[in-house]
């Protein structure tokens, strides 16, 4: 495969950061090839009854407290996919420049898919800034612990709105024995550093030579602050997305932010490529 053509503003820049620290953020955008649906595609709508539901309504915890079983029906249906799902390119990518950089690479990512740790990056080095659709946790917080999902759940097929009983039995608390929950950042809650790494997450940006988002819309704030802060630390700021989005306005808007167009799976791997070899 030829390699993408990229920015040529970006290598006196990447000359200029050489030595210093690189933070990814990932949206859905890099794991959309992978086949794993966005929450706002078609993808993200799930119905119950007559009602058709966004992510944004069944997400939330007040929904959870409503139908808790419709809501893990949802997360069971999307955690298969997300298992079936494998690690593409630019995933692979992420992975290599881990092992050039060791701790000057740190990874934010929206997705809760998982594929970035199948890849190969360490999770120490991941902040899962939105949470994890592999773990779980007490829906009546008797514990800031999070657990793994249990390996023998049944799961949901496409379309159903349930969860079949012995799934119930095993989807709780290994402390209290109470409801377990998905250990998720739902849309109505907040971000929190025991659960979800975000203030480590915004102190790897605050320290960043080079900042880079892939595939992501920007309509969270810890992304939306994360890209504020590293344009105002003097970081170089890359965006990387088809389509125009608030990162690449962002990034155009800094003296030393580039905006590339095209997809995850070329784009990324050229980049990586390109920062090993002018930082070894």
């Amino acid at each position: 495969m030829t390699a993408p053509l990229l920015d040529p503003r970006l290598d006196p820049l990447l000359d200029q950061a050489a030595g210093g620290s690189v933070v990814f953020l990932t949206g859905a955008g890099i794991s959309a090839p992978s086949g794993i649906p966005t929450f706002r595609g078609p993808g993200g709508y799930w119905t119950v009854g007559s009602a058709v539901y966004q992510a944004q309504e069944i997400g939330t915890l007040r929904h959870f407290r409503r139908h808790p079983w419709a809501v893990w029906a949802w997360y069971l249906y999307r955690a298969g996919v997300c298992a079936r799902a494998e690690p593409n390119r630019a995933h692979h990518a992420l992975a290599r420049l881990e092992a050039g950089l060791s701790d000057r690479f740190h990874l934010v990512t929206q997705n809760v898919d998982g594929l970035h740790t199948r890849a190969g990056n360490a999770q120490e080095r991941i902040y899962e800034v939105h949470g994890s659709g592999r773990r779980m946790r007490c829906a009546d917080g008797c514990s800031r612990a999070v657990f793994p999902l249990p390996a023998q759940l049944v799961g949901v097929a496409p379309g159903e709105t349930d969860v079949v009983p012995a799934d119930r039995a095993r989807l709780v608390c290994p402390r209290c024995g109470g409801q377990a929950r998905p250990h998720i950042l739902w849309w109505d809650e907040y971000y929190e550093e025991d659960f979800y790494r975000s203030d480590s997450a915004m102190a790897a940006v605050a320290g960043a030579s080079v900042f880079v988002t892939v595939g992501t819309s920007g309509a969270t704030t810890l992304p939306v602050r994360a890209a504020q802060v590293a344009g105002q630390v003097g970081a170089v700021v890359i965006d990387v997305n088809p389509h125009p989005n608030h990162f690449r306005r962002a990034a155009e808007g800094w003296p030393r932010g580039v905006g590339l167009g095209g997809d995850a799976l070329t784009v990324v791997p050229a980049l990586v490529d390109r920062i090993l070899s002018r930082w070894s």
